[in-house]
């Protein structure tokens, strides 16, 4: 088997990390979770699993990360979503990396759902990150949401043929919740960056994010579902700035 390890960070994913690590059984004999406080019996069902499962607190996601990628076997980290796992030409080609320069990183071509909906257009088509790494030369960034890689300036990075499989929205419920839940995280994050989120970005970005996904993205051409995920871009958008504000006001209200 190729030396690398697969670290996952969940919190409250029962419905899904079966279907995920089902998926990835084989690849490595180095599966790690590290589960963030589950509630919803995700730790149970991880244990009837052949893979690591820790217990660790939530730090943000850039933070966490880092945190569970130090309890890795191997350097070489591929970082997946509980959420996520990977089609069979992906595990093919995976098998077949030397990895034996670390500054090389690795970049995958995503395919996302909205329940078993493929989305090819919009937002979350033509979608492409790096998620294998050596941890001596590559980190995450310490952002609480919207995370982004370290990487050096020598760094290397390579396409590989295949797709991380990303079913991360039940439905329409779900895809909701989850835009609600980010909208807060990035609202603090603009209140840590000291950024100004006026009564006009409020008001007009929700529409522009819209056109964006539906329109210049080509999201009308998935149909209902991309509808859908443009317009919960719109909500999250504006969620996001409603909240900012909030979080704004009350820390003037403070001074």
């Amino acid at each position: 088997m190729p030396a690398f390890s697969i670290v996952i960070i969940c919190k409250n994913e029962a419905d899904i990390i079966g279907r995920s690590l089902d998926g990835l059984l084989g690849i490595t004999d180095d599966i790690i979770v590290y589960d963030n406080g589950s509630t919803d019996g995700t730790p149970d069902i991880v244990k009837n699993y052949p893979v690591r499962l820790y217990n660790g607190k939530w730090e943000g996601f850039g933070n966490t990360k880092n945190a569970a990628n130090q309890l890795a076997k191997y350097d070489w980290i591929l970082s997946l979503d509980a959420d996520e796992t990977l089609d069979d030409e992906l595990k093919r080609n995976l098998k077949q990396l030397p990895l034996n320069q670390d500054i090389e990183v690795f970049r995958f071509s995503f395919l996302n759902f909205l329940g078993d909906r493929p989305l090819r257009y919009g937002d979350w088509g033509n979608d492409k990150h790096i998620r294998l790494f050596n941890r001596k030369k590559v980190s995450w960034d310490r952002e609480a949401v919207h995370e982004k890689l370290l990487l050096p300036e020598q760094a290397v990075i390579i396409n590989v043929e295949g797709k991380i499989l990303h079913r991360t929205w039940r439905n329409k419920a779900d895809y909701k919740n989850k835009m609600e839940r980010y909208a807060e995280l990035g609202a603090k994050k603009y209140l840590k960056q000291g950024k100004h989120g006026g009564r006009l970005r409020q008001i007009f970005s929700p529409s522009i994010a819209f056109i964006k996904s539906y329109l210049l993205k080509l999201g009308f051409l998935d149909g209902k579902a991309g509808f859908t995920c443009a317009g919960m871009m719109a909500y999250y958008t504006k969620r996001k700035y409603e909240l900012f504000r909030k979080l704004k006001m009350e820390q003037e209200a403070r001074k």
